[in-house]
Formats: structure tokens, C-alpha cells, sequence
């Protein structure tokens, strides 16, 4: 082979390369949002859980007065 097919095989190894180098770097920083989003949402459940479990308090201490109440009159 001659030296300048080969210097253009390793040329167009080299860009491969960096193409899969940028690529991967992309893939990561995507990845790292996808797990920031994940934990915000994941947080956001955990809230929106604690609140629905306080309503559904609130709403059977309602139930239990309003039977006292029917029972007392």
C-alpha cells in the first residue's frame, strides 16, 4: 500500500474516532439531564404522595365528625 492511502485511512480512522468521541460526550451530558429530571420528578411524586395522604386524612377526620354529628342528633 502507499504511504498516501495510508495516511488517508488513518486520517479517516482519526475523524471515526473523534465522531465517536463527540458522540459519547453527547450521549453523557443527555444521560446527566435524563438523571437530574428523573430526581426532580421523582420529588415531585414524593410531595404530590405526602399531599394526597394528607388530604385523605383530612377527608375521613371529615367523615367520622359528620357521622358524630348525625349520631347526636
Amino acid at each position: 500500500m502507499e504511504q498516501a492511502q495510508l495516511l488517508a485511512q488513518l486520517q479517516s480512522l482519526a475523524d471515526r474516532v473523534e465522531q465517536l468521541a463527540d458522540r459519547a460526550r453527547r450521549l453523557a451530558e443527555e444521560n446527566r439531564s435524563l438523571r437530574q429530571q428523573q430526581e426532580q420528578l421523582m420529588g415531585e411524586r414524593s410531595t404530590l404522595l405526602a399531599k394526597n395522604e394528607q388530604a385523605r386524612t383530612r377527608v375521613e377526620a371529615m367523615i367520622a365528625r359528620l357521622k358524630s354529628l348525625e349520631q347526636h342528633t
